[in-house]
């Protein structure tokens, strides 16, 4: 059988169009990351404009924030504690800039987060400018609706009487099946919305 190749090249052809014609969606970095060691994940949502991200879950319970240098704060727990703080898209690129915390030594950084595809984010983090450094998290909870608080804030309506409830900031676990335990290593959800703890929401809003 032959085949007319002036009518395969209309087809590629047509067939780029329509490709072209579809909008490349834009790169999500919200939803819960596992570090790159696999000791801690974190929930990275949008609080009033800005990309925060804190520990949701951690591989040994119970870490306290000993390394940081202000005393008062030596005794909070990890789980919780703001990572990637305060982080601002940049403009014409998927990047947030921002602060990065190292509960290692208890010290800021300024750095990046990249969502590369849909399931890495790479974190680059500088001391002063230099000294650069970096490492892949990745993606273990799909990405996180706004928050109704954010929208609240920047002064969208609020859910008209008797209508559904908006979803939150926070990754909502699939609901199990009757009878059925909880995996071995996995912990309910105490972080929920990141947005309404107490060391985001003063920055916030």
């Amino acid at each position: 059988m032959l085949h007319c190749p002036r009518s395969i090249a209309r087809a590629i052809v047509f067939s780029g169009l329509i490709l072209a014609a579809v909008p490349a969606l834009a790169a999500d970095p919200t939803g819960d990351w596992r570090v790159a060691d696999g000791v801690a994940n974190i929930r990275v949502a949008q609080c009033n404009g800005s990309m925060w991200g804190v520990v949701a879950w951690e591989k040994t319970p119970g870490g306290r924030d000993t390394n940081n240098p202000d005393a008062s704060k030596q005794s909070r727990p990890t789980l919780g504690m703001p990572i990637l703080i305060d982080m601002k898209k940049k403009a014409g690129v998927d990047q947030w800039e921002g602060q990065v915390y190292n509960a290692k030594d208890g010290q800021s950084y300024s750095s990046t987060i990249k969502p590369v595809g849909t399931d890495q984010l790479e974190i680059q983090g500088c001391v002063l400018g230099f000294l650069c450094g970096g490492e892949t998290w990745s993606r273990v909870g799909p990405p996180i609706p706004s928050s109704p608080v954010n929208s609240m804030a920047k002064g969208a309506p609020k859910t008209a009487p008797g209508a559904p409830p908006k979803t939150t900031g926070s990754v909502s676990p699939a609901p199990k099946a009757s009878g059925q335990k909880q995996a071995a290593g996995q912990t309910a959800d105490t972080v929920g919305d990141i947005c309404l703890l107490p060391d985001i929401a003063r920055f916030a809003h």
